[in-house]
């Protein structure tokens, strides 16, 4: 691994909308390559002065080589930022960042592999698994993207390197030469249908992590939904190498940090992709056994007294939900926060695995109602301070073995994101084991 050329994009000019963690990444790296850069923040547009950069209001793209818009920021729906019109007006490419780094791998005469993983659910999972293959391996490998560190600040790979880019739909939405060797799509359940449109518009954002793949790449599909086998068919016929994912038919594995049903999916399209991209079966199998899971996904953070808690702050609707409940045979239950379209009502045939339901929050009443309606037990707790520990206690009651935090809601009315609500509840479970109760004090495991 090594830094891009400093004047690999010397004479190219970029304008970048946002300053959030991946707009401030995206700035630092092309100033870093050479680039002269324009940059602005409609709320916090606040730089540090460097050579080359401009901090100022984006009101001429004209002589812009991009505009690299934050993946937040919307482009079409559901209502365009002004910059984005601006770009259209003036016939300047929308990119993201991923896209950035593919042209400047290339540039740079690296011939790196790339490897690109979406879908609704259990792809930042896949992302780590596929990183942490190949690094175990020995091959040089950088993952980011929607997971963990901006596409862009990701270094310059040697000929055998491999980078993994999680792709959201906001991502893949704004590529253009990309050319993933090896992608995977995973499953498609309704999200982010404000950002595009309606389902099929979101189908086609997905879609595009298959654009420019030819025969001598790898598109692996999960069959089970009909906008996934659609698409399968699509990529099919334009001659790309497909391996389907049927979950019901996937051979069994060792991995310890990778339960349930839908981590059968997750293995499955690594062992594909690893396997395509040059890994044997034996470093493969080395590789899951070590993996040791992501942070805020089904995540055994602590165990006390018999009772396992498990933190999967990141199941930010009711999809990911499922898998959760379903890899458990009974569990207390900590749900809560802003609710997504459509509530919890599609858990209905995983409520037999709730012993008791534990609300937070401020659409908790949301969840209660749909609970009440189905006869499932539960408490109005408002926050984790009150929830963990009234579940704690309720399953050493009651003698079920797992307290899982996992909250079908997005978590902005308490918290800063996921993450930050996951390491709270970690504080949390910390601070029980600490107050006299038997048991182990609880590991933090960290993503690749």
């Amino acid at each position: 691994m090594s830094s891009f050329p400093a004047d690999l994009l010397a004479g190219e000019r970029y304008a970048v909308c946002g300053l959030g963690r991946n707009g401030t990444a995206v700035v630092q790296a092309l100033l870093g390559m050479g680039a002269e850069v324009q940059a602005w923040d409609d709320r916090n547009a606040d730089l540090p002065a460097q050579p080359n950069l401009t901090v100022a209001p984006l009101t001429d793209l004209s002589s812009m080589t991009a505009l690299i818009l934050s993946p937040g920021i919307p482009h079409l729906l559901p209502k365009a930022h002004p910059v984005a019109d601006l770009a259209r007006a003036q016939g300047i490419q929308i990119l993201s960042d991923a896209e950035i780094l593919y042209r400047a791998v290339r540039k740079s005469g690296s011939k790196a592999a790339f490897v690109a993983v979406t879908g609704t659910n259990g792809k930042s999972t896949t992302t780590a698994l596929i990183a942490h293959l190949f690094t175990t391996a020995g091959r040089p490998c950088a993952a980011g993207g929607n997971l963990g560190t901006a596409s862009l600040a990701l270094p310059l790979l040697p000929d055998d390197g491999v980078y993994v880019i999680e792709m959201s739909s906001y991502m893949l939405e704004r590529l253009d030469r990309f050319h993933a060797n090896a992608a995977c799509l995973l499953n498609l359940t309704p999200d982010h249908l404000d950002r595009h449109g309606d389902m099929a518009g979101y189908a086609t954002a997905k879609a595009h992590v298959f654009d420019n793949m030819g025969p001598n790449d790898l598109a692996v599909i999960g069959m089970d939904d009909d906008w996934c086998r659609a698409i399968a068919s699509q990529v099919a016929s334009r001659g790309v190498q497909i391996v389907e994912l049927d979950t019901d038919a996937l051979p069994p594995y060792d991995g310890p940090a990778l339960p349930g049903r839908h981590n059968a999916q997750n293995v499955g399209a690594a062992l594909a992709i690893t396997r395509h991209l040059g890994l044997d079966d034996a470093a493969i199998r080395t590789g899951l056994k070590s993996f040791p899971g992501l942070e805020h996904r089904l995540q055994k953070v602590a165990e006390c007294d018999g009772v396992s808690f498990i933190n999967d702050s990141k199941a930010t609707n009711a999809e990911a939900v499922s898998k959760a409940l379903a890899a458990y045979d009974k569990v207390m239950w900590i749900a809560g926060g802003v609710a997504k379209a459509g509530g919890i009502e599609s858990l209905a045939p995983f409520f037999d695995h709730i012993a008791q339901a534990f609300l937070i929050g401020q659409d908790a009443h949301v969840l209660a109602a749909t609970l009440e309606a189905h006869g499932v037990p539960f408490q109005q707790c408002g926050t984790l301070e009150k929830a963990v520990p009234a579940a704690f206690e309720a399953a050493r009651s009651e003698n079920i073995p797992v307290v899982l935090l996992s909250p079908a809601c997005a978590s902005f009315d308490q918290f800063r994101s996921f993450e930050d609500r996951g390491s709270h509840f970690l504080n949390i479970c910390d601070n029980i084991v600490k107050s006299g109760h038997s048991g182990t004090n609880p590991t933090q495991k960290q993503e690749d």
